[in-house]
């Protein structure tokens, strides 16, 4: 990983949008403070797409699309993407797979939270489980003291043995049934949204993470950017982000907009 002061200007100036994941990314210990949000602003403000790739529930990820400055969510790690019609006052919705689907998802996932709740002692339904449309998440740090890691990985591991993708966050391990993830459900979502081919353009965009579940987009993205707590996931991840800031969390979101803001508004073009 790269430090992020060596990103070129000509990178920032072709930019079209910039992706970020929320938690432990653009919040600093479980609160979304101010300047963090202020650099989303300011991102859109400058003429850039700005979209959250999350983990967090549908619940929650109706508000953002309404309330935030960004052009639309992509939540629950790819089950599905928000973005609000102010015009029409009207919220567009796409899902991963149809209700019905989702309806059957939820019913082997309910039996499969006991199993892991009973098997992991300490661990617990995350409190934001009833807002969730399609995946499980299973709280190992938020709302409960710390599990060690090992602990984590079988919370995975018990999803991978009942047949569901299993994603570990800074704060969760999400569980669903289905062939998506947040890249897939990004991919997706800009395509609809604003006709761009991310396989064609993914250097013109950048993808801000902290955690194993943004593995997908650290992958795919050439100019992936980890914030500095990114660090403590490094023996999991086997596709790291190409560049790191020097600060965590929602400060290192902050030094890295404000670096490619003035890059942007720079002279020049090198």
């Amino acid at each position: 990983m790269k430090p992020f002061r060596e990103m070129s200007m000509a990178l920032s100036k072709n930019l079209r949008g910039v992706f970020f994941d929320i938690d432990d990314t653009i919040t600093t210990e479980g609160r979304l403070e101010g300047h963090a949000y202020l650099a989303v602003e300011q991102l859109q403000q400058d003429g850039l797409l700005t979209i959250p790739i999350t983990g967090r529930p549908a619940g929650w990820c109706d508000l953002i699309a309404r309330f935030w400055p960004v052009d639309g969510v992509v939540g629950e790690n790819g089950a599905f993407s928000f973005a609000y019609d102010r015009a029409n006052a009207k919220m567009i919705r796409s899902f991963a797979v149809p209700e019905a689907t989702r309806a059957e998802d939820r019913k082997k996932l309910e039996a499969l939270q006991q199993t892991i709740l009973e098997a992991v002692p300490g661990c617990a339904i995350s409190a934001d489980q009833q807002y969730r449309e399609a995946d499980l998440a299973i709280d190992f740090c938020e709302d409960v003291p710390a599990l060690p890691f090992s602990e984590v990985e079988k919370i995975q591991q018990l999803f991978a043995e009942a047949g569901a993708e299993a994603k570990i966050s800074s704060i969760h391990v999400n569980g669903w049934f289905g062939s998506y993830d947040k890249l897939t459900a990004c991919k997706r979502f800009v395509s609809e949204q604003f006709g761009i081919d991310l396989d064609a353009e993914k250097d013109r965009f950048l993808f801000v993470g902290d955690s194993p579940n943004d593995e997908p987009m650290f992958q795919f993205f050439p100019n992936a950017c980890g914030v500095a707590n990114v660090l403590q996931f490094t023996d999991s991840l086997q596709h790291p982000p190409a560049w790191i800031t020097e600060q965590q969390s929602g400060k290192g979101f902050v030094e890295l907009v404000q670096h490619v803001l003035a890059q942007r508004h720079s002279q020049g073009s090198s």
